[in-house]
């Protein structure tokens, strides 16, 4: 027969534990995905927006007329 995992009843604080556990490696996970995303947001948007900044005239910034325009710049 195969053996049987028993697996033993945590009480509400451990599941606490392990929840306060998870949450913080989630938090860490999700600060360490920010910084690394946006330490190359300035490179990525330039790449994207090279095309269209080569074909505007010299001196011309690139406007936008809502605030929420300047993430979507793809």
């Amino acid at each position: 027969m195969a053996s049987q995992e028993h697996f033993t009843e945590q009480s509400l604080t451990e599941h606490l534990r392990e929840l306060r556990a998870c949450l913080l490696v989630s938090l860490g996970a999700v600060a360490a995905g920010f910084a690394a995303a946006y330490s190359v947001v300035e490179p990525l948007a330039a790449w994207f927006l090279r095309p269209l900044l080569k074909v505007l005239p010299e001196g011309t910034p690139l406007i936008f007329t809502a605030y929420q325009e300047g993430f979507f710049f793809i």
